[in-house]
Order: structure tokens, then C-alpha cells, then sequence
């Protein structure tokens, strides 16, 4: 995982013909294997939709006896942490820290949206792709 990550909620909708290679995260994630954030904000652009990018990080520490335990924890508190409606989220940064005995992982993820139209209200909390009624 390289900063600029990028990493899909579980049912994101993407643009068709758009096929990533996509390894499972946790429970509801998914990260995009080798592309980061700029190209791939390109290709949703090239299909015509949106990749928004959503102020307010969403950081997170993790604790392990290995720096890859702790990564994995902060990674996961990290993107429980990022709200419902929003379908993705961009890897921002990392710090470790070693203790005797364990590592400390704090990470930093922004959050972000994939849709087809260009205003965000179209994502609204418990429904990241549906319209509400108006």
C-alpha cells in the first residue's frame, strides 16, 4: 500500500467497463491494487462521473507485537470511522512508532465519493447510491 491509496466501500458503483483488480479489506472494504488516487480519479473522470474529494480525515492508532498487525488495526479503525455515505476513502498517511515490545500505527484516511452526478446530497447516510425522495 503506497500513500494515495485507494479504497471502495463494499457495493460501490463504478463506471462500466471500468474492471480494477480489487483485494478484500475487512468486512466492507476493498483496495484498488495499483492504481493511487490521480490516475484513478482520471479514469472515473474519462467515464464521464465524479470522484469527489470530502474534507475531514479520519485518523486512527493501532497496537500489534508486529508493525504489519498494527497497520492493519489502524487501517481498519480508520475506515470503520469513515461516515456511510461515503463509498471510498484515499490512504493519506502513516506513522509508526516502535515501543518495547509493540508497535503503535496511527493512520490517516480522507474521505471520499464516487457517483455519477455531480451533487453530493445524491449519497445520504444508510444509502450510499440511492436518490431520496424529494
Amino acid at each position: 500500500m503506497t500513500q494515495h491509496s485507494i479504497f471502495l466501500r463494499s457495493g460501490c458503483i463504478l463506471p462500466d467497463h471500468l474492471d480494477l483488480l480489487r483485494e478484500p479489506f475487512g468486512e466492507s472494504w476493498t483496495h484498488i491494487e495499483e492504481i493511487e488516487s490521480p490516475a484513478f480519479d482520471a479514469m472515473i473522470r474519462r467515464a464521464g462521473w465524479h470522484f469527489m474529494w470530502i474534507q475531514g480525515p479520519c485518523s486512527r492508532r493501532g497496537f500489534g507485537l508486529t508493525e504489519e498487525r498494527a497497520i492493519h488495526r489502524a487501517l481498519a479503525r480508520a475506515l470503520k470511522s469513515v461516515a456511510r455515505r461515503f463509498n471510498a476513502a484515499e490512504f493519506d498517511s502513516l506513522q509508526i512508532t516502535k515501543c518495547p515490545g509493540f508497535y503503535i500505527a496511527n493512520v490517516t484516511m480522507e474521505p471520499r465519493q464516487i457517483q455519477q452526478n455531480t451533487s453530493l446530497d445524491v449519497a445520504y447516510e444508510g444509502h450510499p447510491q440511492a436518490v431520496p425522495a424529494r
